[in-house]
């Protein structure tokens, strides 16, 4: 089986696990890692067999694939560059900063032969694939992503942060167009948006509730959705998917009972398979689990949240860092 030369960019608390996978996967050999503190680049190359690069231009010709995992703002930079060089891309979530950079980027990609993909890593959860296969139209979904305050992720708000992986998720399980959007939000701890949610109605009357905070006391990653003959709570952290069905027996007459459902999930190491993933798109020249539009779909729907936060968010002033209670007035 041939083995596809991988270098990992970036290789701070995410990029160290991408160049695990990439050393111990069959598909794959992971050649060299880059990253802007190059002890660390040398701690991470010795763990798993590699190389230092001190630049990701110096990887042309070196390898055949990279995984992109540098902070967003220099997305679109990295990579254009690997891209230009024709080397295939995993690139984590959110794709770029803006929508038009996503663009080039795959302009260039189907310009240069090459495959690009977006790491949003939900897609990869057992719990969504067994809901994927399960579910057929939604029309109610509430979902919440609350995590506690990290100060590393806050190169971006917490839509780009948290929210956009629900936004993918929705995206994927409506297939429809977008007809009407409402969103706010608040800084809290930071001077970007700390809490969101977005209220999003579809075309064929779907509705998805969506809220994301990174200043709760608890972590969740919990979605709920009801179609016109099953529920779905979905535990995305706790790896557990319960379905409740519309039965054909009677409860009383004339209401029908509910029969309950809860798969047995295999346990997957997501990450693990999302990289497999993207190893076996290129190696078999297959299209990718989740192409650079699909993540230009979801960053074009967080942009619109964000400006919609914009406009509700207070200036900031000498109590910015106090929570703030947001109402909009619709219509």
């Amino acid at each position: 089986m041939k083995q596809l030369k991988a270098a990992v960019v970036g290789v701070g608390h995410l990029g160290k696990f991408h160049a695990r996978k990439y050393a111990a996967l069959d598909k794959t050999s992971l050649e060299f890692v880059v990253d802007a503190d190059n002890e660390r680049a040398r701690a991470i190359a010795k763990e798993n067999g590699a190389r230092v690069c001190n630049s990701h231009l110096e990887l042309t010709g070196k390898v055949d694939i990279a995984s992109v995992v540098v902070p967003t703002s220099h997305h679109y930079q990295v990579v254009r560059d690997l891209l230009e060089a024709k080397i295939h891309v995993l690139v984590e979530k959110p794709i770029t900063t803006t929508p038009g950079e996503a663009r080039d980027l795959i302009r260039i990609a189907r310009n240069k032969g090459c495959l690009l993909q977006v790491g949003h890593l939900e897609r990869f959860n057992p719990v969504m694939q067994a809901l994927a296969s399960r579910i057929e139209t939604p029309m109610f979904i509430e979902s919440h992503r609350i995590a506690p305050f990290k100060p590393r992720a806050l190169d971006v708000d917490v839509v780009l942060d948290l929210m956009i992986h629900d936004i993918d998720l929705i995206l994927d399980l409506v297939k429809s167009p977008v007809e009407r959007l409402d969103a706010s939000g608040s800084r809290v701890l930071s001077q970007a948006t700390d809490i969101a949610n977005a209220r999003i109605q579809f075309a064929n009357g779907c509705v998805a509730n969506v809220t994301a905070s990174r200043i709760s006391l608890k972590q969740e990653r919990r979605m709920r959705l009801f179609q016109s003959n099953a529920y779905f709570s979905a535990d995305l952290a706790g790896h557990r998917l319960e379905i409740r069905r519309k039965s054909d027996r009677e409860m009383f007459p004339g209401i029908p009972d509910i029969d309950s459902e809860i798969p047995e999930l295999e346990p997957v190491d997501a990450l693990e398979s999302e990289i497999r993933a993207f190893a076996t798109s290129v190696l078999a020249g297959l299209p990718p689990a989740v192409s650079g539009e699909d993540g230009l779909r979801a960053l074009e729907m967080a942009t619109a949240v964000i400006a919609q936060v914009g406009r509700t968010t207070p200036p900031a002033g000498p109590d910015e860092h106090q929570p703030h209670l947001i109402w909009r007035k619709h219509g």
